[in-house]
């Protein structure tokens, strides 16, 4: 007697269309809010951390809710990005939902960087990591980085045109 099986597939309602994931010194006020109001123009539901996380509410928590409740993450990777420990906890966690969970997509955009600036840790984004060669989660990290580096993403060079 011959069994059939059938294959379920739960499609997970996402919050967010789309987590935006960048170091604000350095792409906010320019790129980033040019991309937002890009998206919002399409009707995008967006995350945005100064837009969406509410007073009272923890930072760290909310963000890693947000990034779970996010189809796609879009990461502005800049020359400081890597400097900032919240900008490496939301990429790890990123990586992490883009390696278990089902329907979670990345998109990288390589922002006046090099993809193998973030691999191989050199150049401006080499430099911008020094500081947390010793902190605990550094390795961590550092395979988030490496790992996103190697997804095809868009490269855009910073130039005096815009």
């Amino acid at each position: 007697m011959a069994s059939s099986s059938s294959t379920l597939f739960i499609h997970k309602s996402f919050k967010y269309d789309v987590f935006l994931s960048f170091r604000g010194v350095d792409t906010r006020k320019t790129f980033v809010d040019h991309l937002y109001f890009a998206l919002q123009q399409k009707n995008i539901c967006i995350f945005k951390d100064n837009d969406e996380i509410k007073i009272g509410k923890k930072i760290k928590d909310e963000l890693s809710k947000s990034i779970e409740d996010s189809k796609f993450h879009i990461i502005v990777f800049s020359r400081n990005y890597a400097s900032s420990s919240w900008c490496l906890d939301e990429l790890a966690k990123i990586m992490e939902c883009h390696r278990t969970k089902h329907g979670h997509v990345v998109c990288p955009i390589f922002y006046d960087v090099e993809p193998s600036q973030v691999r191989n840790l050199c150049g401006a984004v080499g430099e911008a990591f020094l500081k947390h060669k010793e902190e605990v989660s550094a390795e961590k990290w550092k395979g988030a980085l490496k790992e996103i580096a190697d997804i095809k993403g868009l490269e855009l060079k910073n130039t005096c045109d815009g």
